[in-house]
């Protein structure tokens, strides 16, 4: 059960370091840094598409994550 649980952490650990390089950053560039304090004001529309989905993952994948590094340590100690 042990050797069972460390493959699936670094299974979703590779899993969650992906998603995270996939996402954008919230200011790309120059422009970003410029324009970035309006959209925030503005009240920019919920992402959609590609990065609502990564964002989703990337919360799915830290909480199997935290759970799995949890049950790992119990069974090592």
């Amino acid at each position: 059960m042990e050797l069972v649980s460390k493959w699936i952490l670094a299974i979703v650990s590779i899993g969650l370091i992906v998603v995270v390089l996939l996402q954008s950053g919230k200011s790309a560039g120059l422009s970003g840094a410029i324009a970035g304090g309006a959209e925030h004001l503005m009240g920019k529309a919920k992402a959609r598409g590609l990065d609502a989905l990564l964002n989703r993952l990337t919360t799915i994948l830290a909480t199997l994550f935290m759970v799995l590094a949890l049950v790992v340590a119990f069974f090592v100690k």
